[in-house]
């Protein structure tokens, strides 16, 4: 029996401080037996990962899986660029977004959708020093408002 529900492996918590995520997808990864075991340990980091469209097909950059120990010849390289799976047209109006407006594709997290491994990739627009120190701003503002909220109920 397989197992139901959505399991998440590894978070790009870097990607929503350094862009404005616009859209979300979800899209399958290729990869070997040995990567999916390593994966399922945990050995997985998106922080410098990007998405790229070269011949109609969507390609993920930079994202580091590390190597299986128990794997011996059968691991491949923790940093090769692998193949994300979309339907053609979805990978067609991803390219002409980014092309037309400029943005950037950046994979936000891998999980496990019952037993396949997934990536959710995001339309992203890059976020400037200033939108970042608001964003950290208004953060500290609602901790305050928290802090002060729960001291007065208590």
């Amino acid at each position: 029996m397989r197992s139901k529900g959505i399991k998440t492996i590894a978070e790009n918590r870097k990607a929503r401080h350094d862009y404005f995520i616009l859209e979300t997808y979800e899209a399958g990864i290729e990869l070997v037996g040995t990567e999916v075991k390593s994966i399922r340990q945990g050995g997985v980091n998106l922080k410098d990962a990007w998405c790229s469209i070269d011949h109609g097909e969507l390609f993920v950059r930079g994202m580091h899986i590390s190597p299986y120990e128990k794997g011996n010849i059968f691991n491949r390289d923790p940093m090769r660029v692998r193949r994300l799976l979309m339907h053609r047209r979805e990978i067609n109006k991803l390219f002409g977004t980014v092309k037309q407006d400029g943005l950037s594709l950046i994979p936000l997290s891998l999980y496990f959708k019952d037993s396949r491994v997934k990536v959710q990739v995001g339309l992203c627009k890059g976020k400037k020093l200033y939108d970042k120190r608001d964003a950290a701003a208004q953060r500290d503002a609602k901790r305050e408002i928290d802090r002060n909220l729960k001291s007065r109920n208590q």
